[in-house]
């Protein structure tokens, strides 16, 4: 018997949000969101020599990203190559366009 968590009363566009949320809520994982944007493809090391963090540290806030939708990565060779999912980014902005336009005052 599977138990369930509190996540499993909610609407699964919320819980969507709420990971894309949490993934964008640092500030390096929206400097390579931007970096990924301008270059449309990126290896990890070009990434690194744009941000003022470790390799290691890169690559955790890449997989972050990668979990919530954000980025997609091909390996190629001892590199990954990653790049924007756009259609990802594209439901995202709808969503939360839907979410705060569904809480603002009228």
């Amino acid at each position: 018997m599977r138990m369930r968590n509190k996540s499993d009363h909610f609407e699964p566009v919320l819980i969507q949000l709420s990971t894309m949320a949490k993934a964008l809520a640092h500030p390096a994982r929206l400097r390579i969101l931007q970096v990924l944007a301008e270059c449309s493809t990126c290896i990890t090391g070009e990434l690194v020599d744009q941000l003022p963090l470790a390799q290691a540290t890169v690559s955790q806030h890449l997989q972050e990203l990668k979990n919530a939708g954000f980025i997609r990565g091909e390996i190629q060779g001892p590199k990954t190559c990653y790049c924007l999912d756009q259609s990802a980014i594209d439901a995202a902005k709808l969503n939360f366009a839907e979410l705060f336009e569904g809480i603002s005052s009228k």
